[in-house]
């Protein structure tokens, strides 16, 4: 059977493209950020569903998982229903009344790991809440794409549900269970920054000045450091008169959307004085090679910091697709 999905504040579709590399089917998409869209539609030839909060769950077509990388919001709480009336008025609460309208058998949901301690506890407290409300069972973790083989420095929260008439359980769960879904367990990095970077690069993505002259004044104190380890490449970020962040140990820092402000949030290679490529960002996201994006131009930079870790969400992908085949195949 092959699993349909939906592609909710979608992106550039890091979570498509991690679902059908495991043989789920993208049936529908979400997405409000023009340059965003634009991408999405150069790489899959289809062009997203705007804004959330004006899409009926009837014009939307028949799906077995609901995927979404949505925005992490607080929630007025002045009702403290502690249901879910209280996630009225957020993104959240589009992505649980879509839930509620269609049930789908399971959702993939993705979010910064701030999540957790945001608005005091209150805002994920909310959403497991209303998660269980709607008859889900779920589990959630904060998982670092540098102990899952990709070299980045990037905690992640990503939460996996399944319908509860389904009865999939949890690893550590008690329970009647028909299966249980695993979370992937840490293992060794794949591959190192070094291991992503072109050779032949324009010089356009030389850095400034003014970039190379800040980088300069703190290099030598970090190569005199314990952190510095010459054997691996060494990558700037945070580039700024008042200070400069370095590493050395083969992993990038977390590629965010900073990126898309300015040439100084971009990690920078040392030794050749350049910014990272957006094709190396990619690589450092998962993405495969066939990915298209406009070259150099900020909007790339901030929608690949806006992105999944595909790698990641792929083996969470291939786990939510192994128990639901389980099941069906009792039935």
């Amino acid at each position: 059977m092959q699993y349909k999905m939906i592609d909710l504040f979608a992106g550039i579709g890091g979570i498509r493209i991690a679902f059908e590399e495991n043989g789920a089917k993208c049936v529908r998409s979400s997405e409000i950020d023009k340059y965003a869209c634009e991408t999405y539609e150069i790489n899959f030839n289809e062009k997203p569903l705007g804004d959330i909060t004006k899409i009926s769950p009837e014009e939307l077509p028949k799906f077995d998982i609901l995927t979404a990388g949505f925005p992490c919001q607080p929630f007025s709480l002045a009702g403290l229903r502690k249901g879910f009336e209280d996630a009225r008025g957020t993104l959240f609460f589009d992505v649980a009344r879509l839930i509620k309208a269609r049930e789908p058998i399971a959702f993939f949901l993705e979010n910064v790991e701030g999540i957790v301690n945001h608005d005091g506890g209150k805002t994920i407290n909310v959403i497991e809440n209303v998660l269980s409300e709607l008859g889900y069972n779920f589990q959630w973790r904060i998982m670092n794409a540098s102990d899952y083989g990709v070299p980045q420095n990037r905690k992640r929260w990503y939460c996996v549900g399944f319908r509860k008439d389904l009865r999939i359980g949890f690893e550590g769960q008690n329970g009647n269970f028909r299966a249980i879904y695993n979370f992937p367990k840490k293992c060794d990095l794949k591959f190192k920054v070094k291991d992503i970077l072109d050779i032949n690069v324009s010089d356009s993505y030389l850095v400034s000045k003014t970039c190379e002259r800040n980088i300069n004044i703190y290099i030598d104190k970090y190569k005199l450091s314990p952190r510095y380890d010459s054997t691996n490449v060494l990558i700037a970020n945070e580039i700024r008169p008042s200070r400069c962040n370095f590493r050395s140990d083969g992993i990038s820092p977390c590629l965010t959307a900073k990126m898309g402000t300015g040439g100084n949030n971009i990690p920078v290679y040392v030794e050749k004085m350049r910014k990272l490529t957006e094709r190396e960002c990619l690589r450092l996201m998962g993405f495969p090679e066939w990915y298209q994006i406009k070259p150099n131009t900020m909007h790339s930079y901030k929608q690949i910091g806006n992105s999944v870790v595909v790698t990641i969400v792929s083996m969470l992908a291939k786990e939510m697709i192994r128990v639901l085949k389980l099941v069906d195949s009792e039935v």
